[in-house]
């Protein structure tokens, strides 16, 4: 799979600051984000990336796995997920996700995951912009799984691809569960207005 150029990163664009990847997340999605990070942290791998963001997502998040199919395809993902140290992961360890260079970069000697990759932040921002949209509610765990599989270039999609997922299928049946979460939280804000005018 071809690599994008990878973007040079401004002092206030979504991977500037790794250290404040939580900002505009929800509880259960900030949760997800830092389970990412242990898991670069502990494969020594020196940025953390869309694959780690996946297999965090299916290790927390029921609804994320719901949507990837029944168990035999989970099982297949995620056997393929826990393969990264020791199969295909390993021609990752010197090049940057996102990057047409082949960048060598350097196991860090603390094992500290230094920053995300370009497409890790990239999807960590337009998970935010995704929940800003639909009316600045913090993302949650669908609307990071929606900016990963919109990545035909990313690695949690090539590793999709790999077990057998169709990745644009994958972006239909997300979209059909975050419009039914949509529908049901503004239905519940309804009912309060309601029962609060009604006790007035």
């Amino acid at each position: 799979m071809q690599s994008r150029t990878a973007r040079p990163t401004a002092p206030d664009s979504p991977g500037a600051h790794p250290h404040q990847d939580a900002a505009g997340l929800g509880v259960e999605l900030a949760t997800v984000v830092a389970g990412a990070r242990r898991r670069a942290v502990r494969d020594g791998d020196r940025q953390v990336d869309t694959a780690h963001l996946l297999h965090s997502l299916l290790e927390q998040d029921p609804e994320v796995r719901s949507v990837v199919g029944g168990p035999p395809q989970l099982a297949r993902l995620l056997g393929y997920l826990v393969q990264r140290s020791i199969g295909y992961g390993l021609r990752w360890q010197g090049s940057v996700e996102d990057s047409g260079a082949i960048a060598v970069v350097p196991r860090p000697a603390t094992g500290d995951a230094g920053d995300w990759s370009p497409a890790a932040a990239d999807a960590l921002h337009q998970a935010r912009e995704r929940a800003r949209r639909r009316g600045g509610h913090a993302a949650d765990a669908p609307d990071l799984f929606a900016a990963l599989v919109a990545d035909p270039d990313s690695r949690a999609v090539e590793v999709l691809e790999r077990a057998g997922i169709d990745a644009r299928e994958l972006s239909d049946r997300i979209s059909v569960l975050i419009a039914e979460r949509s529908a049901a939280l503004i239905a519940e804000r309804s009912a309060e207005r309601s029962a609060a005018w009604g006790a007035e």
